[in-house]
């Protein structure tokens, strides 16, 4: 009677990386990566978290057939998009099992308050996953483009939605026609003190003449 060597717990393990056999990507519609171990296993995943108890053989393969049917629905197309394909069906399949068992009849009042209550975190969990696989790929993200715009004095422009008549909105750029061009104003007019107010005008670079200051003074007389 031989002994069979049993494998120890401590024992190393050689991982073989970029293993040839391994890259050929038959699965990368699964799993969406080049590794074909990582498709299956991420496969596995997916179907493993099934609720299976009550479905008899048959149910259970048409359980595992939909399952694998949308991951590749889903076409992750990297591993970061196959792991978020994946616990987007895990959430759906525990979300609809709550919901199940909320409906049960002989349920009680916490029951399926606690059943619906998981429901709902599991449908916002799908919710948050759904949103982060779209900007993963870059859905729903609003693209600018910025270009010059020249606007002369006095001009306006309008960047954004433009609503036409006659239904339809219409994104575009555009420059209302030139508005007139601002004159250089003229030096305003200095008043005088009296009542009538009539403007005097002032030259800009002329000479003003000074008044005389010699003037007589009345009572007084020269030496």
């Amino acid at each position: 009677m031989t002994k069979s060597k049993a494998k120890k717990a401590n024992e190393p393990t050689t991982v073989v990386v970029d293993d040839p056999e391994d890259r050929k990507g038959a699965l990368k519609t699964i799993g969406g990566s080049q590794s074909d171990h990582w498709n299956n296993t991420l496969a596995n995943q997916a179907v493993q978290a099934l609720w299976v108890t009550n479905s008899d053989a048959q149910e259970r393969d048409r359980q595992l057939s939909a399952t694998v049917a949308g991951l590749a629905g889903i076409g992750p197309k990297d591993e970061l998009e196959g792991m978020m394909a994946a616990q987007l069906i895990a959430a759906h399949n525990a979300a609809m099992e709550c919901y199940r068992r909320a409906m049960i009849g002989e349920q009680t009042f916490e029951g399926r308050r606690e059943n619906l209550n998981q429901a709902n975190k599991l449908s916002r969990t799908w919710a948050a996953l759904v949103d982060a696989l779209n900007k993963h790929r870059g859905k729903g993200q609003q693209k600018v483009t910025v270009e010059h715009v020249h606007v002369h004095a006095g001009g306006q422009a309008l960047v954004g939605t433009v609503e036409r008549p006659g239904g339809g909105d219409q994104t575009k750029m555009e420059e209302q026609p030139h508005a007139k061009q601002i004159a250089h104003a003229s030096e305003p007019a200095l008043w005088r003190a009296d009542t009538e107010r009539h403007a005097v005008p002032v030259p800009r670079d002329g000479e003003r003449s000074l008044p005389d200051a010699r003037r007589k003074v009345s009572g007084r007389t020269d030496g």
